[in-house]
């Protein structure tokens, strides 16, 4: 998986939209203004995501590229490697998990305005 990919599958979600709000180099998706996902865009190494806490941990003990949220909540987030150890296909599940669990989340008439 590269960048440009990984950024268009997350901009194709409704509603999203991306920001730098740490740093050049940290790259937030959000939907309205709940971040889903978070990447370095120089390195491109991991992403952050949102999961459900029973989830997060059978992640971490079945992926070795999955361990707890790098400078997040490690209860409700996972850092997700783009090393090999976690095919792609998972991967974009785990986005469309966190995207979810975000736009859940949200109040009825922001979720209604997608």
């Amino acid at each position: 998986m590269n960048i440009t990919f990984f950024r268009e599958y997350c901009l194709s979600k409704p509603g999203t939209s991306e920001d730098t709000p740490f740093d050049a180099n940290t790259l937030c998706f959000k939907v309205v203004d709940k971040i889903f996902a978070i990447i370095d865009i120089e390195l491109f190494e991991s992403v952050n995501l949102k999961c459900d806490p029973e989830r997060a941990v059978e992640l971490r003990e079945e992926f070795t590229g999955i361990v707890p949220g790098y400078h997040m909540n490690k209860k409700h987030w996972n850092t997700v490697s783009f090393d090999g150890s976690v095919q792609d296909k998972i991967i974009l599940e785990l986005v469309d998990h966190s995207y979810d669990l975000i736009f859940k989340s949200l109040p009825k008439n922001k979720r209604e305005s997608f």
